[in-house]
């Protein structure tokens, strides 16, 4: 048994599908099992139930990955700090987030952090949903994510920073424009523009919307909020998006944003293991986007957590 064949047991049981992780990690299918049937083998209980619908862990897996789990994250963690504390300051920053998260969010602290820390190399990697910032913290492959907040998951801390209304995102010139507000009844017979499948904005608009008695069947679907303000640009039809991106989105005069009052707000956030023994310069990003967060504070459907608040 090594620490390698615990830490891809414990993503094999995240990812749900020994395919997608082998993927992920840039190994072979092959030798994804490899790991998990030297375990098996090891432990003499079988630890991943095969379906048609992928892999889940059997009952004996479940306690073993648990345990796994905060076994890995102690070892992990402290190996970091120690090899940090050897060689002293931490070379390299690495983030996970949406793709087009800097945009609306970092990129003004990322300039000052830039200009603070000049020997620090910032590094992002954009991953399409929260649950897979997740899986890149818990692979230790980033030292921070910045995700959709309010989900449990052992092993990753979380810290709300933002809390954002839903606005709906229209043409200048579409009736919906001149409205201060609508509800989600209004939003019944629009043509709907909406994320993929799978991500938190996605499951938390769709449950409310279901709760109000309104289908909202996309008749486009895309994988970033830029990406809806294009479409919607174009007149292809109405998206939902967070306060800040309906912000951004709407400056130019190129669309128009109305808040829906009846959606209930996401929260964004920073997502990290161990939030006592983070490294410095990740410590040091989170501190320099108080300052962005001091802007936010004026954006309509923005409710701001500060360190301080």
């Amino acid at each position: 048994m090594t620490l390698e064949d615990l830490k891809i047991f414990v993503a094999a049981c995240e990812a749900g599908s020994l395919s997608a992780l082998a993927r992920q990690l840039g190994k072979t299918q092959s030798a994804v099992s490899q790991h998990i049937s030297r375990l098996e083998k090891e432990l003499g209980v079988p630890l991943l139930e095969r379906s048609g619908r992928g892999i889940s862990p059997t009952p004996a897996g479940e306690v073993f990955r648990d345990l796994s789990l905060e076994g890995l994250d102690a070892i992990e963690v402290g190996l970091k700090r120690v090899r940090e504390i050897r060689d002293g300051e931490v070379g390299t920053l690495t983030i996970t987030t949406g793709g087009t998260t800097v945009r609306h969010f970092l990129r003004n602290t990322i300039v000052r952090f830039r200009d603070r820390h000049p020997s620090v190399n910032l590094r992002f990697l954009p991953a399409s949903s929260t649950r897979r910032c997740f899986d890149i913290l818990r692979l230790e492959q980033a030292d921070l994510a910045f995700v959709t907040t309010g989900e449990t998951v052992r092993g990753i801390d979380e810290r709300t920073v933002v809390q954002q209304q839903l606005f709906l995102l229209t043409a200048p010139d579409d009736p919906f424009a001149k409205r201060k507000s609508l509800c989600l009844a209004d939003l019944q017979e629009i043509r709907y523009l909406g994320l993929s499948a799978g991500t938190s904005h996605r499951d938390a608009i769709q449950q409310a919307a279901s709760e109000h008695g309104v289908i909202l069947t996309p008749e486009i679907v895309f994988d970033d909020f830029d990406t809806a303000s294009v479409f919607v640009e174009l007149g292809m039809g109405h998206a939902i998006v967070p306060a800040v991106q309906a912000h951004n989105f709407a400056a130019n005069g190129a669309v128009a944003a109305v808040l829906i009052s009846d959606l209930p707000p996401v929260n964004v956030g920073w997502a990290y293991r161990h939030v006592a023994y983070l490294a410095a310069p990740a410590r040091d990003f989170m501190q320099e986007f108080e300052q962005d967060l001091e802007e936010m504070k004026q954006l309509p459907g923005v409710n701001v957590h500060t360190l301080e608040s």
